[in-house]
């Protein structure tokens, strides 16, 4: 019975350790989820203030620590590619991004894919978060992403950020950088993939909330301390916020200068609207008068169409009045074989005389062609006709005339 309490016993730590270590893994997970997701909204409120007096570009140290903390939530819990000897290769969250944001209306994916200077998966992956910024559109492609549930669970093992509830939080956070204008350059050493993104963490821990963003953090932070302890309060979130005359004096300057740079703004813009209206203008005008042009042309060469087909017409019918020609010229030329060499001299004549006719046929003004009518051309070949037949019958009625008989 003493053993039997024993083995039960150990049995039974046995399985409280293992339990045990279960519940701290997965609280250490759950601390980790929360603290990315807390250090990505710091990261994004100190881009957004930051954005109000310098431009954001890959110099900008907020802005390389804010792409660090989004690859690293992206890589979190990130399933490895298992080739085909059962070995788990390790993979870039682009492997995932380049399948889930395929919908993705108008998406950068296939201009990343094509760019010479990017080679590895893990730099194609920081160009996309570049890219994605400047289109103002990341908040979208991880939107779409999470959406494609199949997927990110192909893509990601139990526990990751992007299959908690963390991930709705994520692309709620993202929505606000669509107000800035990013300008990077993707040939910068910030996409070397050779190397991984390190998070600092030490201007987090220094974290001071603005008079704008208090109200809004108030309730955040809240949230926050709630989900983390049971225990804690609202009030031990920090220390209460005291405003006094210095800091209300900073307040009202830096609303007066957003409210001067919104004014220069608002007029940069209005003149660039006034001059986008008068080059629309005249850019009307000018595609007008092209059109006119257009119109006129067509107009020119149709008519001058019409005139070549006449053209063609009167020249067809004067090459069938020459062909008719050279046929009775033929004819002529058998006839004078077929006399008798006393006649020749009869035929020599009756040959003048058709080639007279042929001179005046080529001097006859229908084969000027191109602006009077062929109406002549019938008239001449019924003369030519009605000479060379009588030319060629006059022979026979002088040689059986009597009267012509030499004595």
């Amino acid at each position: 019975m003493a053993s039997r309490n024993v083995g039960g016993r150990s049995g039974s730590r046995g399985g409280g350790v293992g339990v045990g270590k279960k519940s701290l893994s997965a609280r250490n997970a759950a601390v980790e989820r929360r603290n990315l997701i807390t250090v990505c909204r710091f990261s994004v409120k100190t881009l957004i203030d930051r954005s109000c007096f310098e431009t954001i570009d890959d110099s900008s140290p907020e802005f390389n620590n804010f792409a660090a903390i989004l690859e690293q939530i992206l890589s979190h819990r990130l399933k490895g590619q298992v080739t085909w000897f059962g070995y788990e290769s390790p993979r870039s969250f682009w492997d995932y991004i380049r399948v889930a944001c395929r919908k993705v209306s108008q998406n950068c994916i296939c201009s990343i894919e094509n760019m010479e200077n990017v080679s590895s998966s893990r730099a194609k992956g920081r160009a996309w978060i570049r890219v994605a910024l400047m289109e103002k559109h990341l908040s979208e492609y991880i939107s779409t992403a999470l959406r494609d549930f199949k997927t990110t669970r192909r893509f990601y093992e139990d526990g990751a950020i992007v299959l908690g509830e963390e991930a709705n939080m994520l692309a709620g956070m993202l929505l606000g950088l669509n107000a800035i204008d990013f300008s990077f350059c993707l040939k910068g050493e910030g996409l070397d993939g050779n190397f991984p993104a390190v998070i600092d963490y030490t201007p987090y821990l220094k974290f001071t909330q603005s008079s704008d963003s208090i109200s809004s953090d108030e309730e955040e932070l809240r949230t926050l301390g709630s989900s983390g302890s049971d225990s804690s309060t609202p009030e031990n979130v920090g220390p209460p916020f005291i405003m006094d005359e210095n800091s209300w004096f900073n307040k009202c300057k830096r609303v007066k200068q957003k409210y001067q740079l919104t004014l220069e703004q608002k007029g940069y813009l209005e003149e660039l609207l006034r001059l986008r209206e008068n080059q629309l203008s005249e850019s009307v005008s000018q595609n007008k008068t092209l059109l006119q042009r257009i119109e006129d042309s067509d107009l020119a060469h149709k008519l001058e169409k019409e005139q070549l087909e006449y053209i063609i017409v009167e020249l067809q019918d004067q090459l069938k009045s020459y062909q008719s020609l050279d046929q009775l010229s033929a004819e002529v030329s058998l006839s004078q074989t077929s006399l008798d060499p006393g006649q020749s001299q009869e035929g020599d004549g009756k040959q003048d005389t058709l080639n007279s006719v042929i001179e005046g046929k080529e001097d006859t003004p229908s084969l000027l062609g191109l602006c009077g009518s062929l109406t002549s051309v019938a008239s001449y070949k019924s003369l030519t006709s009605l000479k060379s037949n009588d030319y060629l019958a006059s022979p026979t009625t002088e040689m059986t005339s009597p009267g012509l008989t030499p004595s």
